[in-house]
């Protein structure tokens, strides 16, 4: 049977269908994720990644302490209150979400992806929750908690969900490494390959955080953000 939206509704029993999420975290989507770089630039720029082994590190660590960790939580808590038709606590989650950034470009890289993840699959793959969210919401929606309503709203399994997401936003900061650094294509995708093992392991763990236990230790990270706003060079807008 085929949901709105071209989801397909998983018979009981079976493996879901997962390909709605290759589609929405694909570098393809419309959201411009490769023009973002989590501040990774500046931390090119000073040295601190430099290499296969220093950008590992850097990706484990935002993975675990950081940013993408953070919006793993604000992605689950997004998909539950869809899933439960809560809107006024969605309304709660996307409200910290809007203000939980350590710089404006990181603020700017959130709300930009998420707008425009929200525009494009309100059109391709619609649902109800995107329809009423201006009576929930008269804010701009932040990117994680955009992909956590449209997966609760497709009936994908959160899991899965925060795992897709995770590594979708690993893959992003390795793919601006490869052309900051440079790395060639082979430590590249070493450096995916580790990802891929840690986001296995820090995204149940995504999906246990209460909302007012959220927070980061990536300190490196968020300054860098922020030094990133004057950088002279820049390829990313953040």
């Amino acid at each position: 049977m085929l949901m709105t939206g071209g989801a397909t509704a998983t018979p009981e029993g079976a493996a879901p269908d997962l390909l709605a999420l290759f589609v929405w975290l694909s570098p393809a989507y419309p959201v411009g994720a490769f023009a973002y770089s989590h501040g990774l630039e500046w931390a090119v720029e000073t040295g601190e990644v430099r290499d296969h082994a220093s950008l590992g590190g850097w990706v484990d660590d935002l993975l675990r302490y950081g940013g993408p960790f953070a919006d793993a939580v604000l992605l689950a808590h997004g998909f539950r209150a869809t899933e439960d038709g809560a809107d006024e606590r969605l309304a709660e989650v996307l409200e910290l979400a809007s203000a939980f950034a350590p710089s404006r470009e990181r603020q700017m890289e959130t709300l930009n992806q998420g707008d425009a993840f929200v525009s494009a699959t309100r059109i391709a793959w619609p649902a109800p929750i995107f329809e009423r969210l201006p009576q929930a919401w008269d804010g701009r929606v932040a990117y994680p908690v955009a992909v956590g309503m449209a997966a609760a709203a497709h009936r994908l399994p959160l899991a899965a969900t925060l795992k897709a997401y995770l590594n979708a936003v690993a893959a992003n900061l390795i793919s601006a490494a490869v052309r900051l650094v440079p790395l060639g294509q082979t430590d590249g995708n070493r450096a995916l390959a580790a990802a891929t093992a840690t986001v296995r392991e820090v995204a149940p763990l995504a999906a246990e955080v209460p909302l007012e236990r959220i927070g980061g230790a990536a300190l490196k990270s968020d300054i860098a953000s922020m030094r990133h706003e004057t950088q002279y060079t820049r390829l990313f807008r953040s």
